[in-house]
């Protein structure tokens, strides 16, 4: 898997929506942030970044996390990332709460 990929459906799928003017994703300091031009309400971009993340991530086992981060002018600029849960993969005997020996 190649999380390039899932960032690049992403991208896509959001500047193609109706109500998306532009959105681009800059990496600062291994950190992604979309900028994304005012088009509507913050908390309606956010709604819309949540879905074409679900869209992007539904065959794969990833999740993803938003944080808004400052707004200008003219864009709206978040914290957006795409990552792998952190799972355990093996019983270690301590019989814990989330043991693998109780997945279904």
């Amino acid at each position: 898997m190649n999380i390039q990929t899932v960032w690049s459906d992403f991208l896509s799928r959001f500047n193609q929506s109706s109500n998306a003017l532009r959105c681009e994703r800059k990496v600062l300091a291994g950190a992604s942030f979309l900028y994304i031009r005012k088009y509507d309400l913050k908390p309606t971009i956010e709604n819309d970044i949540k879905i074409h993340s679900m869209k992007s991530m539904e065959n794969y086992r990833l999740h993803s996390e938003t944080i808004f981060v400052r707004e200008t002018d003219i864009h709206y600029v978040f914290r957006h990332r795409f990552f792998v849960p952190q799972e355990k993969m093996f019983c270690c005997g301590n019989l814990c709460e989330d043991c693998i020996r109780f997945r279904t």
